[in-house]
């Protein structure tokens, strides 16, 4: 598959559609992204409106950076009854053919392995079209869901960075977890 094409069309898992995201999909991820509880281990908070949400949405579907030294790529989760579950987001530095991943899946939906098959289907797929050998992933020390979660996809814990960030009254700490895929 080309790299336009890839980046266009949705991928499929067993329960999921991992649809491109576009500025559309604010009207349906909103609600899912309304909880001030999901964002504990992260610095960002829930956007103030669905036309703040769409703004910028509108940014990302350029898929690229300003420079395009990197691949901004985020997928919208849809499960198969068409409700929204979260997302799935890969920054590509694509000279280096590395990765860093990311997801948010709603409080509703977590601990139900959304997250897991939906970067079951996408590593290998990035692995594929971009021949990504190296994925990371960066997740506050104190986010065990998160580490269980990257830990059963095979990534390793790589270093550990101490005060990495000061958000929400708190100090984060970071594990830097890595995966190397054969190719």
């Amino acid at each position: 598959m080309s790299v336009e094409n890839f980046e266009t069309t949705a991928l499929q898992s067993a329960r999921l559609s991992l649809a491109p995201l576009r500025a559309q999909h604010a009207a349906i991820l909103f609600e899912g992204l309304s909880d001030p509880a999901a964002y504990r281990y992260i610095p960002q908070t829930p956007p103030a409106s669905v036309e703040a949400l769409q703004s910028r949405y509108e940014k990302l579907e350029s898929r690229r950076s300003p420079d395009a030294s990197e691949a901004w790529l985020n997928w919208a989760l849809i499960g198969d009854d068409g409700r929204a579950h979260g997302y799935v987001q890969a920054t590509i530095q694509l000279a280096a053919r590395e990765a860093w991943i990311a997801y948010f899946v709603f409080s509703p939906s977590q601990r139900q392995g959304y997250a897991k098959e939906a970067l079951g289907a996408l590593l290998p797929a990035l692995r594929e079209v971009y021949g990504i050998g190296r994925f990371h992933a960066e997740i506050d020390t104190r986010n065990i869901a998160s580490i269980r979660l990257v830990e059963s996809l095979g990534f390793e814990c790589v270093r550990r960075i101490d005060h990495a960030d000061e958000f929400k009254g708190a100090v984060s700490d970071e594990f830097h977890y890595a995966l190397t895929m054969a190719s």
